[in-house]
């Protein structure tokens, strides 16, 4: 079964002037772009149309932002480690020289002959771990990632071939955030997580700004403002970077706003759902297939944002984002198990009966475009191959 929320606590314009806030700023001022300009390999990532797959699912039109080749990582995190790590480096480069380090400065040998060594650490359930592994070795730095220990080996190589020592913690990613943080305080070395918690709230705002540039680059590549975006959360940085850029740009006039969870680990859907407007511990056992939506507790800094934007929470079973990757990879494109999260609520939208009530309220139907993010591209080979081999079943 599928679940969805209708958001009874969106706002047309939110309020997000708290402090803690302050990297919306950042992202109405497009401040990470002179950084993600600067970085080796960047290039905006395609925004495709398909419309085969719009005419078979009865959509006016479907397009995808594929972020499978982002930084030649395979996904987009790349945008929110880079940013946040370069802050920190700007940071201590201003302390050790009193001048400005400049965004084509960030990798430079000569800054990092100056600046005192330091390790870089992040928990993941993979792509944010590669993201900081593959920004460490742009700075030559080392970089250690807590996993968890169920992770796909594939997922576990590609951080290794970073450079970056991955350590393997029993227990789910929340674990692993925990157990990083106490090494962190232990060795003196730097935390770059994407989930913000007490005590640990600027770096994943920088995190989210980072990812803004992912919509900056929409902003230029879309002839049309869609009518219904679809964000994929895990512990809600990206969806946050989305619905700021969507409500600072558009207001009450922005698409609405679809935010699809793996159901086994729904933490903002069933935070709505107890309806104190705090946020809660997921009530499943964080073991999707999605694995890198597998997160137990919003951030601190998306909730907030998240839970006065979006119009409808969704929560999906494994076999829609299955039949997702198959989709995607009939329509050419190449989607992981959490990148065709998007595409998996919106098939369920479409096909699911217990959905009919939020695809109502969407307005999806012939006359619709849509907008999904294919978030990374195939991290775990071996499970791409046998889904997209499988029998098709419904598109």
């Amino acid at each position: 079964m599928a679940r969805f929320l209708i958001n009874s606590r969106r706002r047309d314009l939110p309020d997000w002037s708290a402090p803690e806030l302050a990297f919306t700023g950042l992202i109405r001022r497009r401040a990470q772009l002179p950084l993600h300009q600067a970085l080796p390999g960047y290039a905006p990532t395609p925004l495709r149309d398909l419309p085969g797959l719009a005419a078979e699912l009865g959509l006016g039109r479907l397009l995808v932002k594929d972020e499978s080749g982002r930084f030649g990582i395979e996904a987009f995190k790349g945008l929110g480690a880079s940013f946040a790590m370069y802050v920190v480096v700007r940071e201590r480069w201003f302390e050790a020289t009193g001048r400005q380090l400049r965004p084509e400065e960030f990798a430079d040998p000569r800054v990092r002959a100056i600046l005192r060594p330091v390790t870089f650490t992040a928990a993941t359930d993979g792509n944010h771990g590669r993201a900081v592994a593959w920004t460490a070795r742009q700075l030559g730095q080392p970089a250690v990632i807590f996993m968890p220990q169920d992770t796909a080996p594939a997922r576990i190589g590609h951080i290794e071939r970073e450079g970056a020592q991955v350590r393997l913690v029993a227990g789910t990613f929340d674990d692993c955030v925990a157990a990083c943080a106490a090494a962190a305080a232990a060795e003196g070395w730097q935390v770059i997580a994407d989930t913000a918690y007490r005590g640990y709230l600027e770096i994943p705002g920088f995190i989210m700004t980072g990812y803004s540039t992912i919509f900056v680059e929409l902003t230029a590549q879309l002839d049309t403002v869609p009518d219904v975006l679809l964000l994929p959360v895990g512990v809600g940085g990206l969806a946050a970077a989305g619905a700021v850029h969507c409500v600072q740009r558009h207001g009450a006039a922005r698409p609405r706003l679809v935010c699809v969870e793996p159901e086994d680990s729904a933490c903002f859907l069933d935070s709505l759902e107890i309806g104190d407007g705090e946020p809660h511990a997921a009530r499943g056992r964080q073991q999707s297939v999605m694995a890198g939506l597998n997160c137990g507790v919003p951030s601190l800094l998306a909730w907030p944002v998240v839970r006065d934007a979006v119009d409808v929470f969704l929560a999906v079973e494994d076999r829609w984002a299955e039949k997702a990757m198959r989709a995607h990879h009939r329509h050419g494109v190449t989607s992981g198990e959490s990148g065709a999260a998007t595409l998996a609520g919106l098939l369920a939208l479409l096909q699911a009966p217990e959905l009919a009530p939020a695809r109502d309220h969407l307005g999806l139907g012939p006359h619709t475009s849509v907008l999904v993010i294919n978030t990374e591209g195939a991290t775990d080979p071996q499970n791409w191959a046998r889904v997209t081999a499988a029998a098709e079943g419904m598109p």
